[in-house]
């Protein structure tokens, strides 16, 4: 029994040792030790699901040591403190497969506990969807700045000195913060030492996560090509991801500019065409974006009323330009000059929206048309091609 045991440990530790490694290089340890940052990686084909790599980061962060976290579940962070709730909408997020962010009340190796913005998200195989890992980017949420604090001007001892026992009640009566004032403030320093209150994570904190999330995810996507496998995160996998016709690939793939079509009928209205004007504009891949909703493409410094106006538009299925700062995959910025348009087929429902993305910043000949105009033209060529095409039923593949 106990040598079954011990044979079952040593290939626990083996599969722990390869999980990187076998699917991506032997370099991509290497890489991601480069990068800054407190995360990790887990690996839920394990038993126990768990840590198969741990950042310098968090190490400096939690105070344990990559030796004393890799082959553990990541719970050993959690304590006597951690929000329940919180947990399981972590759990429910790995059950589900999905991206997840939560303020997380976690545990240093020394027992001190500090709150963190927790940001996961899947790795998956991109040809089948598999999960492959789960990465867990740890960003620490500093304490609020404590509250101003309405001191009332007390009276002299000289004034109630002499008073008698009926004007200073009296006076208590009359202005009642005055004498309970240093109780208000006993009884709040209190409270923030019985519980820890929680934290609320400010927009650099979720930036920073998500800045952090994607430069992982490219240097796991660089090296996993090396081996035959390329990875996404995100719901990049084109899995339940509608296939277009060929006779509509071929139409779309004439047009010149730098475009994608989204669908708004599926969840998290994802990408299911890209031009190659825009792969060469933002550096990615197309199986790396398939399947991918557009934010994937913000970061630091990208406008939320923006944001929010392009969300309203296409609700209201409403054409709209704007002015968002983007960033490609080697994570430079770039302004994007950015139309929106719903596609409509030929019975005049919404298919589709066309995502036309021009770089402001570069040189472009338009043959003598604003940027809008030739933006336009390319809603146009998208428009022509799926209104032709949906007349006779062949937008998708047949088997879909």
């Amino acid at each position: 029994m106990e040598e079954e045991t011990a044979a079952s440990d040593e290939e626990s530790r083996r599969r722990v040792a390869s999980s990187l490694t076998s699917r991506y290089s032997d370099w991509v340890v290497e890489s991601l030790d480069e990068l800054q940052g407190s995360f990790l990686l887990t690996d839920p084909s394990i038993p126990g699901h768990p840590i198969v790599y741990a950042s310098r980061g968090l190490a400096a962060l939690t105070g344990y040591p990559p030796a004393e976290v890799l082959g553990r579940n990541a719970r050993l962070f959690q304590g006597a403190g951690t929000d329940r709730a919180a947990v399981a909408g972590v759990r429910d997020a790995v059950r589900c497969q999905r991206p997840h962010q939560t303020p997380i009340l976690n545990y240093r190796r020394d027992g001190a506990a500090h709150w963190v913005l927790l940001h996961l998200a899947p790795v998956f195989h991109a040809a089948d969807g598999a999960v492959l890992h789960f990465l867990a980017v740890q960003v620490p949420i500093p304490p609020p700045p404590p509250p101003a604090r309405c001191r009332v001007a007390r009276p002299t001892v000289v004034v109630f000195a002499p008073c008698r026992e009926e004007a200073r009640v009296e006076e208590e009566l009359s202005c009642p913060c005055a004498s309970h004032a240093g109780e208000v403030f006993v009884d709040v320093d209190k409270r923030g030492l019985d519980a820890e209150e929680p934290r609320v994570a400010s927009e650099h904190e979720k930036e920073k996560a998500l800045s952090t999330a994607n430069s992982i995810f490219s240097a796991l996507n660089r090296y996993s090509k090396l081996t035959g496998l390329v990875v996404c995160g995100k719901r990049c996998d084109s899995v339940g991801i509608p296939a277009l016709s060929s006779s509509l690939n071929l139409s779309l793939g004439r047009i010149k500019q730098s475009f994608v079509l989204t669908d708004p009928h599926l969840p998290d209205m994802p990408i299911i065409y890209a031009s190659d004007a825009f792969l060469s504009l933002t550096g990615y891949s197309r199986e790396e974006i398939l399947g991918c909703n557009c934010k994937f493409l913000n970061g630091p410094g990208t406008s939320a009323e923006v944001l929010e106006e392009i969300n309203q538009h296409i609700c209201s299925e409403q054409a709209c330009t704007v002015h968002l700062l983007n960033y490609r995959k080697d994570r430079s910025s770039f302004r994007d000059l950015l139309h929106i348009s719903p596609i409509r087929n030929a019975s005049g429902k919404v298919a589709f929206h066309v995502w036309v993305h021009l770089d402001e910043g570069a040189k472009h000949d338009f043959n003598g048309l604003t940027p809008e105009v030739w933006q336009l033209g390319a809603v146009g060529a998208v428009r022509v091609a799926v209104r032709s095409l949906s007349a006779s039923g062949s937008l998708l593949r047949p088997s879909q």
